[in-house]
C-alpha cells in the first residue's frame, strides 16, 4: 500500500510523521471553493479509504468501515483502486458523525503526516452531496427539530401526535412517507414545553467561580429539552440551585444546528448559526456560563462551529463558556463548592457515556459525581448506542443501529443495575428500547436530584 501526499482539504499542517506533539483538529474549511470540488473530494477519499483498508483499526465502531473494508475485499484488485467511486457513497451514507474513530481510534490524526480526519471528510461529503443533489423532504423535515417540535407540542396537538406514534397502522403510513421505521422508538412530546414551564430566572446575584466557571448558569435548553423532555431541564436547574447555583434559561434559541450538520446541510448550520450567537453571546458578555443537557449540543458549541468558524471572536468566546453538566459539577466539587448533602443512595447505575460526551474529551466526569453519592457505584459502558440523530429511526439503517446498540444492551443485563442512565437522552431511550423489559432510561442529573431528594 502506498503512502499518499498530505492533504490540506481540512487546513494546512506542519506535521511529521512520528511526531510526538499533542493531536490537533484542523478548522473546516467549508467556505473555500476546494472544499466544494467533486474531483479533489473522490481523489481526498480514495487517498483516506486506501489507509483505513491498510489499518483496519476501526472496524468495530459503526457500519461505514465495514462497508468500506466488504467493498475491497470484493474488488477485482481487493485494494481501493477496484472499487467503484460511485460506491463511495455506500460508506458516507454509514457515517453519523459521532467523531469516535478520530477521537479513540485512529492514528494517524493530525499532527501525523498523514493528517486523517475521517468524520470531517465524511461530512464534507455529505455537504457536497446535499449542495449538488439536495435531500428528501423525509430527511428535511426530520433534521428540522425545532419546526417539528414547536408544531407537535402544541397543547391540542401533542395528545394526537403521541397517540398517532402508538398506532401500529399509522406507523406503517410514517415508515412509507416519512422512511421512519415503524419498530424504532420516537420520543414523545410534551405540552408545557421547558420554555413555557419555568418563567422563572435568577437575576444572577451570589456566584462564586470555580475553575474556569463563573458561577451562574444560563441553559441552552435544546430542542429535545424543551420539547420532547422538559423534565430533564427541571431537574438540571433544580440541581443547580441546590448548588447555590443562579440560573436562567436562553430563551431566545434556534436548533444547534446537529441535525443540519448530520445532513450535510451546512447553510441551515450558518442559518441556525446566526440566530443563536446574539442571545448566547449576551449570556457569555453578562458573565454567566453556559450548560445544555444534550451532549451534542455541547460538542457542537464547543467543537464543530468553532472549527466552522475558527476567526470568529463570538463562537470562539462561547466554546469557552459552554460546558457539560457533570464537567461543570466537577469544577464545583474541585472547588470545595458541591454540596453532599445526599439523602438517598442509588446502588448500582449502569452508564452508557455518549458518544458525543467522550469525544469532549473531559473524561467520566458523570461517574464521579454520582459516586460521590453513597452507597452508589457505577457501571461504564464506552460503546455506542448506535442512535445518533436519525440513523436509528431510520427504515435503512434501523437494523444496523439496533446490531450496533446490542454489545450495550448485553452489558446493561449483565450490570443488573437498579438504574441505567445515558447523558444522551435518545440514546438512553434506544438502548432502553432494545432492552425490551420495560426498562426506561434515566437522565443522570435526574439520578443526582433523586440523591438530593430535592
Amino acid at each position: 500500500m502506498s503512502q499518499p501526499p498530505v492533504s490540506t482539504t481540512t487546513g494546512p499542517t506542519q506535521a511529521r510523521e512520528g511526531s510526538l506533539d499533542a493531536p490537533t483538529r484542523h478548522p473546516l474549511d467549508w467556505k473555500h471553493p476546494d472544499f466544494w470540488d467533486a474531483a479533489a473530494l473522490e481523489r481526498e477519499m480514495e487517498r483516506v479509504f486506501d489507509l483505513c483498508h491498510g489499518c483496519r483499526r476501526c472496524v468495530s465502531l459503526c457500519q461505514s468501515f465495514p462497508t468500506l473494508f466488504d467493498l475491497v475485499d470484493a474488488s477485482t484488485t481487493m485494494e481501493v483502486d477496484g472499487v467503484a467511486k460511485a460506491d463511495y457513497a455506500r460508506v458516507v451514507e454509514q457515517c453519523y458523525l459521532c467523531d469516535l474513530c478520530y477521537q479513540t481510534k485512529c492514528p494517524y490524526i493530525p499532527p501525523h503526516a498523514w493528517n486523517i480526519d475521517f468524520p470531517h471528510l465524511m461530512l464534507r461529503a455529505k455537504a457536497v452531496h446535499f449542495r449538488r443533489h439536495g435531500a428528501p423532504l423525509s430527511a428535511k423535515l426530520l433534521s428540522n427539530t425545532t419546526a417539528v417540535g414547536r408544531l407537535a407540542s402544541i397543547p391540542v396537538v401533542v395528545d394526537a401526535v403521541n397517540w398517532g406514534n402508538r398506532q401500529p397502522a399509522l406507523r406503517g403510513a410514517i415508515e412509507k412517507t416519512l422512511g421512519v421505521h415503524r419498530d424504532a422508538q420516537v420520543p414523545a412530546y410534551r405540552s408545557p414545553t421547558a420554555l413555557r414551564a419555568m418563567p422563572h430566572d435568577d437575576p444572577g446575584e451570589g456566584a462564586v467561580a470555580a475553575g474556569p466557571t463563573r458561577g451562574k448558569v444560563a441553559v441552552f435548553v435544546t430542542c429535545y429539552g424543551n420539547h420532547n423532555h422538559p423534565t430533564m431541564v427541571e431537574d438540571l436547574v433544580a440541581v443547580l440551585r441546590h448548588n447555590d447555583i443562579p440560573v436562567k434559561l436562553i430563551r431566545r434559541n434556534q436548533c444547534c444546528g446537529m441535525p443540519k450538520l448530520e445532513l450535510g446541510d451546512l447553510d441551515s448550520v450558518d442559518a441556525y448559526t446566526r440566530r443563536n450567537l446574539p442571545p448566547l453571546s449576551d449570556a457569555v458578555e453578562g458573565n454567566w456560563d453556559i450548560i445544555a443537557p444534550v451532549p451534542s449540543c455541547v460538542l457542537m458549541f464547543k467543537q464543530e462551529l468553532p472549527l466552522m468558524y475558527p476567526d470568529d471572536a463570538q463562537v470562539q468566546a462561547i466554546r469557552r463558556a459552554i460546558f457539560d453538566p457533570f464537567e461543570y459539577l466537577m469544577h464545583r466539587q474541585n472547588a470545595g463548592l458541591l454540596k453532599h448533602d445526599f439523602r438517598n443512595p442509588l446502588g448500582t447505575i449502569a452508564w452508557q457515556a455518549a458518544c458525543h460526551q467522550r469525544v469532549q474529551n473531559i473524561g467520566p466526569k458523570t461517574k464521579q459525581v454520582l459516586e460521590l453519592v453513597p452507597d452508589t457505584r457505577v457501571t461504564a459502558i464506552e460503546r455506542c448506542s448506535g442512535h445518533d440523530g436519525t440513523y436509528g429511526v431510520k427504515t435503512a439503517t434501523y437494523a444496523h443501529a439496533r446490531r450496533i446498540a446490542k454489545p450495550v444492551e448485553n452489558r446493561v443485563k449483565q450490570a443488573e443495575a437498579a438504574h441505567f442512565t445515558s447523558d444522551c437522552v435518545m440514546a438512553g431511550a434506544h438502548i432502553a428500547h432494545g432492552l425490551g423489559d420495560g426498562a426506561t432510561a434515566e437522565h443522570p442529573v435526574t439520578l443526582l436530584r433523586i440523591a438530593y431528594g430535592i
